[in-house]
């Protein structure tokens, strides 16, 4: 059994991200294995899975995504997180 490569990141909330969408650093994602989607996993109660798109601007202790949708999924800003590939990614 392979050992998942996650990392600890602050949530942001950005109002310039579409929904269902999140902004990784492009090291941050190359060290995660991230190509298509994301999981965000808050206090290991919440399990909140993205579209990954790569940005040089994010930096890299941050993930952002859009404001409205963390909102209604009760995130709050700067929230830290678990970040790591979902399973069924290969």
């Amino acid at each position: 059994m392979s050992s998942r490569v996650e990392k600890r990141l602050r949530i942001r909330q950005r109002d310039d991200v579409e929904r269902g969408m999140a902004k990784l650093n492009p090291k941050t994602m190359k060290y995660l294995g991230i190509r298509d989607f994301v999981e965000v996993v808050i206090a290991g109660k919440k399990r909140l899975r993205f579209r990954a798109l790569a940005l040089e601007g994010v930096p890299e202790g941050e993930v952002w995504a859009n404001a409205q949708e963390l909102r209604e999924r009760g995130v709050a800003d700067r929230t830290i997180a678990t970040v790591r590939r979902p399973l069924n990614q290969v």
